[in-house]
């Protein structure tokens, strides 16, 4: 059996174990997976990404980070690509985007087009003077075909759903 020494102490590899599948008395919600990183950060999946820059970037590192986990952002990248990729982690907050990049009305197709490509999102909030007038997806652009057209003649402006601020995602 081979070890592998971690902070002077034992710990196996994955040579060193063979899963059996079988029966089990504990219930998966009975688990606790949970994964001290640092006196003060505890994962909730013992589950960290490499930082690899066929592995890591944004996507990922939001989607590690809403199962408990922690996405590794890779240094390939400028520094200001880097800061880039942390801050579209940090926009994205247990499902729901805190601090949304907004359109206005006024502004164009292109313009949604160009920031929804950007950011690999696919919808945008539609805000005038600070209140919530609409929203713009790509499926509402989908076959536009003049892309200096201003937003409020293809953005959603009925109907919309929102939520308090502290709502949780269950709630929502």
């Amino acid at each position: 059996m081979q070890y592998a020494n971690l902070l002077g102490e034992q710990a196996l590899t994955f040579d060193d174990v063979l899963l059996v599948p079988g029966f089990a008395e504990v219930l998966p919600s009975e688990v606790n997976l949970t994964t001290r990183l640092h006196e003060k950060l505890d994962l909730r999946i013992p589950v960290l990404s490499a930082a690899m820059d066929t592995v890591t970037e944004a996507r990922l590192a939001i989607a590690l980070a809403r199962q408990g986990g922690l996405g590794i952002i890779h240094r390939n990248l400028s520094p200001e690509a880097q800061a880039g990729e942390v801050d579209k982690v940090k926009r994205s907050e247990a499902g729901m985007i805190v601090d949304p990049i907004t359109l206005s009305p006024n502004d164009t197709l292109a313009d949604a087009e160009r920031i929804m490509s950007h950011y690999h999102i696919s919808g945008l909030p539609v805000v005038d003077d600070g209140k919530l007038v609409g929203i713009l997806t790509n499926r509402d652009v989908r076959f536009a075909t003049d892309m200096d057209i201003p937003v409020r003649s293809f953005m959603t402006y009925e109907r919309l759903i929102t939520a308090s601020v502290g709502t949780s995602l269950e709630e929502a």
